[in-house]
């Protein structure tokens, strides 16, 4: 049995409200109709947490990420008390990364000191503009000038924090951009998360879209706004090391990357994820995503999952490849091995990567295997191609 320091664990907290819904937005948040009450919200974190412990058996925790919805509309004294609880379950990494998600009104942005006392160490603001007009249109409920502030503050509170930027809007054009990454990198610290407007169906975008009464820029200039991106912060020593992800190497976001290298976390919260490793085998856990309904279930029996589901070798496998290619350093062969139990190439359609790597789209050798970055602009299409 493999002991608790070689079973790290990551964990995920899920926040489901919101002072208003994105109309780009398809996460599981919820604006709330009456009160919230954080002592009841706690007792159910720290229920989950427990369960999460029985589940995961003895492990090393070296991330959480508050995430949501809204975290920064917690309140900081449930924010520490999950943290005592997770460290309590869990020994906590003594580099522990503890990650909160925050929007930068002026009301969330005056409780970055209370975080930060509660035991948050980076923060992820979600800026999404540097653009008043843009900023109205994406249904965001800060201006550009509140922005600036707010990423401000977060670098003078934390040690380490990021923002997101949304591109490819409605009319979105490579002059507009590249003033606006030029503003953004001169707030920028170590970290910048840069993301493609894309439709999500259900949402009111979806909806506007459906009817021709929103129009993102043709793909020749989606591909332009990537490439500009990819430069820009490439220059500003922000190299890419996930697809909309870029840090100065070292800084890269450690949870996020636990996602992505296919690695071990619980998921407390509603509609929460999860996917842990044990002597059982490989699982995925689902919460309850209704914030009522899972808090009356962790309530009623100590926990709010709502299925749990075995993955077999093959399907881990193609799920590894689906998160480990978006990253800038590809997949290992042997670290593929080592969580799924079957060789990569047996996840591959052989032809299909032959010619992606003769098309100079990817790059596959005795160690790893990898998406150059030409074939980060047709990621999607490459994947589906390639992976079996």
């Amino acid at each position: 049995m493999l002991s608790d320091l070689a079973r790290p664990v990551a964990l995920y907290v899920h926040w489901p409200y919101c002072r208003s819904r994105c109309p780009y937005c398809d996460f599981n948040a919820h604006v709330p109709s009456d009160h919230v009450d954080g002592g009841r919200w706690l007792r159910a974190y720290e229920a989950e947490i427990r369960h999460g412990r029985r589940v995961s058996g003895p492990r090393r925790l070296e991330s959480v990420f508050f995430g949501g919805g809204t975290p920064s509309l917690m309140p900081p004294e449930v924010t520490q008390g999950v943290l005592a609880a997770a460290s309590a379950a869990w020994p906590l990494a003594d580099d522990a990364e503890i990650t909160l998600e925050a929007n930068p009104s002026s009301v969330e942005v005056s409780r970055f000191k209370a975080f930060r006392d509660a035991g948050v160490n980076r923060v992820s603001v979600g800026v999404q503009a540097l653009d008043d007009d843009a900023l109205r249109m994406l249904g965001r409920g800060h201006t550009a000038a509140e922005a600036r502030r707010a990423v401000e503050t977060a670098g003078s509170t934390f040690g380490r924090f990021s923002f997101d930027l949304i591109y490819g809007r409605p009319g979105h054009d490579a002059s507009s951009w590249r003033a606006e990454l030029d503003d953004a990198l001169a707030l920028a610290g170590e970290h910048l998360s840069c993301y493609q407007l894309t439709i999500e169906r259900g949402t009111p975008f979806h909806v506007l879209a459906a009817a021709g009464r929103l129009r993102l820029p043709e793909e020749s200039v989606l591909l332009e706004l990537f490439d500009i991106t990819s430069d820009a912060l490439a220059s500003a020593c922000l190299p890419r090391y996930e697809v909309s992800n870029h840090a100065r190497p070292g800084a890269e976001s450690r949870h996020n990357l636990t996602y992505w290298r296919y690695g071990d976390y619980v998921g407390i919260g509603p509609g929460a994820h999860g996917r842990l490793c044990t002597d059982a085998g490989m699982a995925g856990h689902a919460r309850i995503r209704k914030p009522e309904s899972w808090l009356l279930a962790v309530e009623a029996r100590g926990h709010g999952t709502e299925s749990t589901e075995d993955i077999p070798a093959r399907s881990a496998g193609r799920e590894m490849l689906l998160m480990g290619l978006r990253l800038s350093e590809g997949v290992s062969r042997s670290a593929f091995v080592e969580r799924v139990g079957l060789p990569l190439d047996d996840a591959l359609r052989p032809e299909a990567l032959q010619r992606a790597e003769d098309a100079g789209l990817m790059r596959a050798d005795r160690d790893r295997i990898r998406v150059t970055q030409a074939g980060l602009r047709v990621l999607n299409a490459l994947i589906d191609d390639v992976v079996a």
